[in-house]
């Protein structure tokens, strides 16, 4: 199949919206769509092969002319291309645009949102997680912008704590353990053993495991 071009997005479109009651024309000044009904603000969309960043620009440019603006694209392929699509779905409903998806091959155009102002809604549990993380953390042991999977958390700082004094106590209690360090929750680190750097001995007792002397360089 020959990729799509801008062009081929432009009769089902025009179908679609005069199902609607608009007449509608291409290229009037710098929109690639527009389409009026009596009365009405103008709507205009925007026609492009794949999200990208002119799109917005040009989109959002467009918002200085109405606020019913749309973009177009040809419908998604795939898992990939759906969890694409939704990505910019997500961002097209913060910069208030409409977002169509166009299937080509049925001439069928679906309309996943409407233009209309955000109201981002906010996470108190996200928000109080962030926070938490930010308090627990000992210093500023990660330069942003670092690879996830090496980030230093506090829970990890707490971790070396615990290892750092039974390396040096041997096995201990659990409660001592906590007393030690100021790590409030000594134990349970040690019980679930994230890291692979603690032994049980007894009930309540830990000690250092070879993979945890090995991560502290003991």
């Amino acid at each position: 199949m020959a990729k799509p071009r801008e062009t081929d997005l432009y009769p089902p479109i025009k179908s679609w919206l005069e199902t609607l009651g608009y007449v509608v024309k291409g290229e009037v000044g710098a929109a690639d769509v527009v389409a009026l009904r009596p009365g009405e603000a103008p709507l205009i969309v925007e026609l492009k092969t794949g999200f990208s960043l002119q799109l917005l620009q040009q989109a959002v440019a467009r918002q200085a002319v109405t606020e019913t603006v749309y973009v177009a694209v040809p419908r998604w392929a795939g898992k990939a291309g759906w969890r694409s699509f939704k990505g910019n779905l997500g961002l097209c409903r913060r910069l208030g645009l409409g977002v169509l998806s166009v299937d080509l091959a049925a001439g069928v155009v679906q309309a996943h949102c409407d233009p209309a102002p955000f109201r981002p809604r906010k996470s108190k549990p996200r928000r109080a997680a962030l926070l938490k993380e930010f308090e627990a953390r000992a210093g500023d042991p990660n330069p942003g912008g670092m690879a996830r999977e090496t980030i230093v958390t506090a829970y990890r700082q707490g971790a070396v704590k615990c290892a750092a004094y039974l390396a040096g106590a041997g096995p201990s209690r659990g409660a001592d353990v906590a007393r030690a360090t100021g790590v409030a929750r000594a134990t349970t680190m040690m019980r679930d053993n994230h890291y692979g750097w603690f032994e049980r001995v007894d009930k309540g007792v830990y000690r250092l495991s070879e993979s945890g002397r090995l991560a502290l360089g003991a």
